[in-house]
């Protein structure tokens, strides 16, 4: 499939996608959501690819929502009610099923955020599993100047990464964070040189990838459990995934094989 707003390359079992609106820092439209639902619909029935890179073309990852370029944003709007009512209806068409795909792909996503992250752009990175991040790494909440009180995931990722009264700093003071601080408070759990970026970004998936992928799945998934269940809960799910990845009785022999040879293993998924 052909897009316009964003690439998509196979590497491996790795899949490189890109936000590409460089000359607008990737600035998310409604055709990109569009197109971000269809590839990653894609990538989720795509057994060969077991994790997903993330970045953005030029010297951005993305600058949230393009006010003027269609996107729905309900904090963009300085109109009465009804056009914001509008708004409101077209975001939850759009924007909110984009950002729960991310969350429901049981394949790992690392975020390479090649530059700025601002608004949507950075609720974007938040909601990927891991993210890379280097000199030119800036993160902006931005959408209380805009009127709006956070979308696209932002109120549910940021205070479970960097905690409750951090994330209140970030949202009340809509400041940058630099590349530094992302990755003293936890936004940013890698820091490398700008140069190095995407192929340590993707030198992660890679790792991701080698290892046994039903396995993998099944800990994302556990992981994400995790974030809203009790103990006694958690500990129930973990024997489900325990149960699940199990099944995969090719790569359990493999993993077991490859420990005694003291070699990598060569799992294939079943």
């Amino acid at each position: 499939m052909s897009y316009e707003t964003i690439t998509l390359e196979r590497q491996g079992h790795v899949a490189v996608l890109t936000l590409s609106r460089p000359e607008v820092l990737n600035a998310i439209t409604n055709a990109m959501r569009r197109e971000l639902i269809a590839a990653f619909e894609g990538l989720r029935v795509d057994d060969e690819v077991r994790a997903v890179l993330m970045t953005g073309a030029g010297r951005g990852f993305c600058a949230g929502a393009d006010l003027g370029g269609g996107a729905a944003s309900p904090g963009g709007d300085a109109g009465p009610g009804p056009a914001r009512e509008e708004l409101l209806q077209e975001y939850e068409g759009t924007a909110a099923p984009s950002l729960a795909l991310y969350r429901r792909l049981d394949k790992p996503i690392v975020a390479a955020v090649n530059g700025p992250a601002a608004g949507a752009g950075m609720s974007l990175a938040l909601a990927c599993d891991m993210r890379v991040g280097c000199e030119n790494t800036r993160f902006k909440t931005v959408f209380l100047e805009r009127n709006n009180t956070g979308d696209s995931g932002m109120t549910y990722y940021l205070p479970r990464i960097v905690g409750y009264s951090r994330a209140c700093d970030l949202l009340f003071t809509s400041r940058f964070v630099d590349s530094e601080e992302a990755y003293r408070i936890g936004l940013l759990d890698r820091l490398v040189p700008a140069e190095r970026l995407v192929p340590e970004a993707l030198a992660l998936a890679e790792q991701i990838a080698a290892l046994p992928p039903v396995a993998m799945q099944m800990a994302k998934r556990v992981l994400q459990h995790s974030m809203t269940a009790n103990l006694e809960d958690q500990l129930r799910f973990e024997t489900h995934g325990l149960r699940v990845a199990g099944r995969a009785t090719a790569d359990a022999a493999e993993s077991r094989a490859a420990f005694r040879e003291r070699r990598p293993g060569a799992f294939v998924g079943r």
